[in-house]
């Protein structure tokens, strides 16, 4: 990765003064350790009429894979390969940021000791990122650059391949800004915008992001009128983080234009009263659809398939319409728990008559299991090798064969909206896989077809517009009974 900086001067305001403000003197070439790798500064020309201060980071892609590690299962047969083939030593990217964060961190700032007078004047910059990732093509970069005061934005996109023109351009482009801005808000540009640009962060983005972004934001980004692409892709496209921070560049934008600080604005509540209305936990709404879908299916005597410990089989105990409630998992210690949590040992007999807890492995058929109005897979397909998935599939489908099956599990594609997931990580450590609604849609409807039910698809949770809802809910209704199948068969 490498990026210039260049100005030029006179000899009453010499160009390497530039050496002052970014803090490493033009005749040393200097190297600095970072998380990612090492970054190098030096001149590769220092006069009074012209300056110019390179950063060059050189990517450890080992020591990349390293800090990535603890992803859960499921991911692609060649990503242990794709972790180390890349373009992160080459492309400007996030790395180049913190890099910057790191080297530049006074001249980020805008301090100065030596010249402090300096900092705060324009210089004439040439800025220029041989290799810059633009997830959007030149046109973006344009528009993110161009209203920030740069009398020249040159995005030059960059050919696959010289030597074979008709493969046309890559998603890459060559950086050149010219203009005259003070050297730290031309640096805090560059710091947000080479990141939102890639469209990637290679580190964990918590909600310390968001302090960040709006002191490198200040005296722009409120104003910018890109300013929702660039909020939403340097937080990773995590929406609470996204939104928070929208609210504050709000609060930024109107004081600005009142001429007032923002804590003068932003005392409408008394911190003291807590007047927000507190979610209500997805595990919760997932028993609230599960209820739901069951009553509507007008089932009785239901099956809790992989109970665990026994919170949705408690629920159904409370509506007196569950006349048989049967939970099964393959944990007795699962079990014992809801056993203690359901209080079976002190349950009255007529309520102790309406619930089963029993040891059983989900992947075998189990005779017991025949004959119920509902089963219930909630949250377990996801725990099952997919070796083993269709071995699941018969015990349930081609089995036990109640009249509708429920099954939820998670959406993979929701799990960018949490803010305290990891990205590339899966929910559980126990996940073997998790399904984007396309694939969970997929599976179903060829189970549903090899074994005679219909299914539909109910979302659970936020159903969030980009992204769908954090659960995915399909009902199973059977649409072929064994009785019509010997007939089918006898005709």
């Amino acid at each position: 990765m490498f990026l210039t900086i260049s100005t030029t001067g006179t000899p009453e305001r010499p160009a390497t003064d530039l050496g002052f403000l970014l803090h490493k003197h033009p005749e040393k070439a200097q190297t600095f350790p970072t998380s990612h790798g090492t970054a190098h500064v030096f001149y590769p020309e220092a006069s009074t009429e012209r300056c110019t201060a390179a950063l060059l980071l050189e990517v450890d892609p080992v020591a990349l894979v390293r800090r990535g590690k603890g992803k859960g299962r499921g991911g692609a047969p060649d990503a242990a390969l794709a972790q180390y083939v890349n373009d992160r030593p080459y492309a400007a990217s996030s790395l180049l940021s913190v890099a910057m964060s790191t080297v530049f961190k006074s001249a980020l700032g805008g301090t100065c000791r030596a010249m402090p007078e300096r900092a705060e004047e324009t210089l004439p910059l040439r800025i220029e990122v041989p290799v810059l990732p633009a997830r959007g093509g030149a046109e973006l970069v344009r528009k993110l650059f161009g209203p920030l005061g740069w009398s020249r934005v040159d995005a030059v996109a960059v050919p696959l391949d010289e030597q074979f023109p008709e493969w046309g351009d890559s998603r890459y482009v060559r950086l050149v800004l010219e203009g005259e801005l003070r050297l730290a808000d031309a640096l805090r540009q560059l710091y947000v915008l080479l990141p939102v640009l890639d469209d990637a962060k290679h580190y964990w983005v918590s909600p310390d992001e968001v302090d960040k972004l709006l002191r490198a934001g200040e005296g722009w980004l409120a104003d910018h009128p890109e300013q929702k692409l660039i909020t939403s892709r340097y937080l990773a496209r995590r929406w609470g983080l996204t939104r928070q921070a929208m609210e504050r560049l709000e609060l930024v934008r109107l004081a600005e234009s009142d001429d007032l600080d923002v804590e003068s604005i932003d005392n409408a509540v008394d911190e003291s009263t807590d007047t927000e209305e507190r979610p209500v936990p997805l595990a919760e709404q997932r028993r609230t659809a599960i209820l739901a879908a069951l009553s509507g299916a007008g089932a009785s005597r239901v099956l809790d398939l992989g109970c665990g410990q026994g919170q949705l089989v408690q629920a159904l105990l409370k509506e007196e319409r569950f006349t048989e409630i049967v939970g099964v998992d393959v944990s007795m210690r699962a079990l014992t728990i809801a056993s203690r949590r359901l209080k079976l040992d002190r349950m009255g007999e007529r309520q102790a008559a309406r619930v089963t807890l029993q040891q059983g492995a989900l992947t075998y058929t189990d005779k017991r299991l025949k004959g119920y109005d509902a089963a219930v897979l909630s949250e377990v397909i996801e725990h099952v090798d997919l070796p083993r998935l269709p071995a699941l599939e018969y015990a349930v489908f081609g089995s036990a064969r109640p009249r509708t099956v429920l099954v939820t599990t998670p959406n993979v594609e929701y799990n960018v909206r949490w803010e305290t997931l990891p990205a590339g990580h899966v929910r559980h450590g126990d996940h073997r896989f998790e399904w984007t609604r396309a694939e969970f849609r997929n599976w179903a409807g060829k189970v549903a077809g090899r074994h005679g039910y219909a299914v539909e698809f109910v979302p659970v949770g936020p159903d969030d517009p980009e992204v769908g809802p954090p659960t995915q809910m399909a009902v199973f209704t059977m649409t072929t009974t064994d009785e019509t199948e010997k007939e089918a068969k006898a005709a």
